[in-house]
């Protein structure tokens, strides 16, 4: 036993170095890839610049509480950045893992597959908190938007928005068995997600249905708990808890469903 107990610490920080190395790589390439880094940060970013260089978009939202139209899309961006990694990043590069065998071959190595996983989610929660802080920064020095007055319910309210949108990721890479499909699965998720994220109608503007619909996205709670931060208070319960839903049950019918070959 005591022999053991002297070998459980070195095997653990061998697992623990590995599976840092293992990150390290999976972000190497993500960024080598580029898809994560431009279509994640450099066109939600492009975005942002012009539209806060239309003068149209200072005028105040009705009923917005204060908030001008400029204001309302740049939460909006950073949800946008979430779903680009979401639905095309993330899956697209674990599909097309599956597709080229190299799932398979890992599976049978020390490493496992559940590492390749938890690197893939470290590499783009990494460039998603990256693009985040740059949002904010961007639209407060260059066009004077002010940082949510409620800063710890906006923090709170990304987290479980990247959580919701990351498991959303691993679902569609769970259903599809190449990058083709992959692709596929997350441009039919992707503009009906935005649409009710306020991208091109703010949720304020629409009619009641759609309005009921958006609230129960994982876009537009994520927008709703934006929203509440902006204005000071911490975000209501419901938001939180759909997000909370959609993080835990796509993760569960992800990890459930996950095919290594």
């Amino acid at each position: 036993m005591s022999a053991l107990r002297t070998a459980v610490p070195p095997v653990t920080a061998e697992r623990g170095f590995a599976t840092w190395r293992l990150i390290k790589a999976e972000s190497t390439l993500c960024v080598r890839d580029k898809v994560g880094p431009l279509w994640g940060i450099g066109f939600p970013l492009i975005l942002l610049i012009v539209l806060g260089s239309v003068s149209d978009l200072r005028e105040p939202v009705e009923p917005g509480g204060g908030l001008t139209y400029f204001d309302l899309y740049v939460p909006v961006l950073v949800l946008f950045n979430l779903a680009i990694l979401a639905t095309a990043s993330l899956p697209t590069t674990l599909a097309g893992y599956r597709e080229n065998g190299v799932l398979r071959r890992m599976r049978t190595t020390p490493v496992g597959p559940a590492r390749v996983l938890a690197a893939q989610l470290v590499a783009n929660f990494a460039i998603a908190l990256v693009a985040m802080v740059l949002f904010l920064a961007v639209a407060g020095l260059g066009f004077g938007v002010d940082l949510p007055k409620h800063l710890v319910g906006f923090v709170l309210a990304w987290l479980l928005a990247a959580a919701a949108l990351l498991a959303i990721g691993l679902l569609i890479t769970a259903l599809a068995p190449g990058r083709g499909p992959a692709t596929a699965i997350g441009t039919v998720l992707f503009f009906p997600m935005m649409f009710f994220a306020g991208l091109w109608v703010p949720i304020s503007q629409m009619p009641p249905l759609l309005q009921n619909i958006a609230h129960h996205t994982p876009l537009g709670a994520g927008m709703g708990a934006f929203q509440d931060a902006y204005l000071g208070h911490f975000p209501s319960a419901v938001p939180l808890l759909t997000l909370a839903a959609y993080a835990v049950v796509c993760a569960f019918v992800a990890v459930r469903w996950f095919r290594w070959e």
